[in-house]
């Protein structure tokens, strides 16, 4: 189950063109697969093993990390780490230390450090990756999930699905400085562009909280459509849109940022949790866990385009730009 490899997907992967690629984590087949969005077609299996969920790439778009714990024991072992894919050579080129069942996870703007979420322990692990161990274990709610890190580096916003809250990290001391509630079950947030707002999915509450950056306070509480239960979310790269994806209400909701207002609630795929964009924000990409497959959407005309089969569990997706040098 440890052992890592690479297996080619289909005859294409040595075809790959130099575009962007999604990456998308299977939490029940223990895989990575890696799409080409030029032609929203996968190229690559990467087989992880264990239980591989939370998906980032570093600032310099140069490696993918994905957090891969063991899907069978609620105790720390040696599944449990952050594996460090090599975009260009695609292929594991590091595995770092980051606590008791890694589940989520974001990464300072130097690509120096990992705020990690270890849901069973109730922490956050923040691990130097310079270093290759973790450097601080901070206390958060009750079974942490989601993990975000405002664009301006200061603030790491952690959620915690239990206890209700989003504890508040400051990264320049790599304190917990405070906390606050919103509704049941808040499983992710996103920032905007300029750090000034911050956007908390509930999947039981069924809402969307507005954030003041500020003062760390709920400004605005949004329901983003019937039958929504709010998991992954993202904003789009000008700051104007909200992506919600609604887990078991199998859509996902496009907000207006400054309205606060849905826009529209587009169907995709069975129960849609990791949600990303191209960085040029004209497509959006949904991991749709029971479909087991992912659907993508042109953000000009909100329409699914494709459908495209994964593996076992999609979970997480990520944009990565195209490997160097690939034609």
């Amino acid at each position: 189950m440890s052992k890592v490899f690479f297996a080619a997907f289909f005859l294409c992967a040595t075809a790959a063109v130099a575009a962007p690629f999604a990456y998308v984590t299977n939490e029940h087949s223990g895989t990575v697969i890696v799409i080409d969005v030029a032609t929203d077609r996968p190229v690559l299996a990467l087989h992880t093993g264990g239980r591989p969920r939370g998906i980032q790439v570093s600032p310099d778009g140069r490696t993918v990390y994905v957090a891969r714990s063991d899907p069978l024991y609620g105790k720390q072992n040696p599944l449990d780490t952050i594996l460090a894919i090599d975009v260009a050579r695609r292929r594991v080129i590091a595995r770092f230390d980051a606590g008791s069942d890694p589940e989520q996870f974001t990464i300072s703007r130097d690509g120096a450090r990992l705020y990690v979420t270890n849901e069973d322990a109730g922490t956050a692990s923040v691990t130097d990756l310079r270093k290759g161990k973790v450097t601080a274990t901070l206390i958060v709610g009750v079974e942490p999930e989601g993990v975000a890190l405002s664009p301006d580096g200061r603030w790491v916003y952690v959620t915690a699905e239990t206890s209700n809250t989003v504890s508040v990290i400051d990264t320049r001391r790599n304190e917990v400085v405070g906390s606050f509630l919103v509704d049941p079950r808040p499983r992710a947030a996103a920032f905007s562009p300029d750090s000034t707002r911050a956007w908390i999915t509930s999947e039981i509450g069924g809402t969307v909280s507005v954030v003041d950056v500020k003062s760390h306070e709920v400004i605005d509480v949004i329901e983003p459509g019937p039958d929504a239960h709010p998991v992954g979310i993202t904003v789009s790269p000008d700051g104007r849109r909200v992506y919600v994806a609604n887990g078991h209400g199998n859509s996902v909701s496009v907000i207006d940022a400054a309205k606060r207002k849905v826009l529209k609630v587009i169907p995709v795929g069975s129960r849609p949790w990791g949600i990303a964009l191209t960085p040029d924000g004209r497509k959006l990409y949904t991991a749709n866990g029971l479909s087991k497959n992912v659907s993508v959407i042109d953000t000009s005309t909100l329409k699914v385009i494709a459908t495209i089969p994964v593996g076992d569990g999609p979970w997480g997706v990520a944009i990565a730009p195209g490997p160097a040098g690939s034609k």
